[in-house]
This record gives C-alpha cells, structure tokens and sequence, in this order.
C-alpha cells in the first residue's frame, strides 16, 4: 500500500507534527519578512502590547497547525489532502515567525497552546468526516476570521513596531490566498451555527492567550 494512502502512517506522522508544534520545534522555509524591519523604541507597556497581540497570533497558528493537520488526515480525496498538506507548511512559517518575534520582545508562547491545539483538532476532524466540500468551506470561514483578526491587529499593533507589522501583513496576505484556494476547489458555504461558535471559540482564545 502506497505510504501515503496508509492510515497508520498518517497517524504517526500526524503525531509528530503535533509534538512538535506544541514543543516549539518548527522551521520557516520562506525568509521573515521582519527581517529587513527596524528595529524600534517602545514603551514598556507597548512590548507588553506587542507580546501580547504576538502571542494571541501564534496561538492561532497552533491552531491552524492542527486544523490543516486533521483536515489532511481525514481527507477523502488526494487533491483535498495535497491541498492541506501544502497550506500546513506554509502556516509552519507564521509559526516560526511569531515565535521569534515572541523571544524579541522578551516573551514567550501561550501555555494554553496544547489546550487550543486539541480544540482545533477536534473541529478540523469533523469538518473533514463530514467531506472535503464542507472541509474546504470550514478553510474558506477560518481565513475569512483569521484575515479580519489580523486586520485588527494591525490597526492595534504599535505604529513604530515595524517588525510585527510586517510578519502579521504577510500573514494576513497567505491567509487571504489559503481561503480563494479552497473556494476554487469548490468548497461550500459554512453554515451560520458553525461560524458562530467558530466567532466565539476565538473570542475565548483571544481574550485569555494575549495574557497567558
């Protein structure tokens, strides 16, 4: 049986992923786009602010690790489980990136990340049993949400913090392309219930990881 298409194979390598999200072990395959940002002069309580928006930022990450993770798993098609595999990778990068960034501004990642990782398995497991259509639509509302929270950040991130400005656009520009790609391989509208308690599931995570 072709590795790919072997359920325990999957499993293992599902479990290794996970591992390693949650112990902070992942690598950026793209170049930090804060890299070439000045470095700025801040407040104390504008790295406080910083951190906290970074954290909450990362934390998404860990959740879009483990959503695009499961969605691979269950997949039914090869096409779909290319199509998550591929964007998993790329959101490793806005892993790395807010982790460093967390470590610049003197901080550190949210202890609450294996909690939120579960959560976000469990969601990405149900979208994806209930068929790569309505998995797909499940990508297309996370990133229409994740695009607005970043948006938000934005508007509240520091003006002089031209490093984090700079990681939570390019951000914002990969999510945007990860929901027009799942919309062009037909995917389906989320139903309003769902994208409620998606609202409100983000809501809890925002409000607590920024301080913990």
């Amino acid at each position: 049986m072709n590795r790919f298409h072997n359920p325990l194979d999957r499993f293992i390598t599902g479990a290794d992923k996970a591992l390693r999200v949650l112990a902070g072990v992942h690598s950026a395959s793209r170049p930090n786009p804060a890299a070439h940002a000045a470095d700025a002069e801040m407040t104390e309580q504008e790295y406080r602010h910083s951190a906290g928006l970074m954290r909450v930022n990362h934390v998404g990450e860990v959740m879009a690790q483990a959503l695009y993770n499961s969605q691979a798993r269950f997949a039914k098609s090869d096409q779909a489980r290319a199509a998550f595999d591929k964007a998993s990778r790329e959101e490793e990068d806005h892993l790395a990136w807010c982790a460093q960034r967390l470590s610049e501004l003197g901080s550190q990642p949210s202890f609450l990340n294996p909690l939120f990782y579960a959560g976000a398995y469990a969601l990405g497991t149900a979208a994806a049993l209930a068929g790569d259509k309505q998995s797909l639509g499940f990508v297309v509302e996370t990133e229409r949400q994740v695009e607005a929270h970043l948006a938000s950040h934005l508007d509240r991130l520091p003006p002089q913090d031209a490093k984090s400005r700079a990681i939570v656009e390019q951000m914002r520009v990969d999510e945007i392309a990860h929901g027009k790609a799942a919309e062009d391989m037909g995917a389906e509208k989320t139903p309003l219930p769902i994208q409620l308690a998606m609202k409100a599931m983000s809501k809890v995570m925002t409000s607590s990881t920024y301080y913990i």
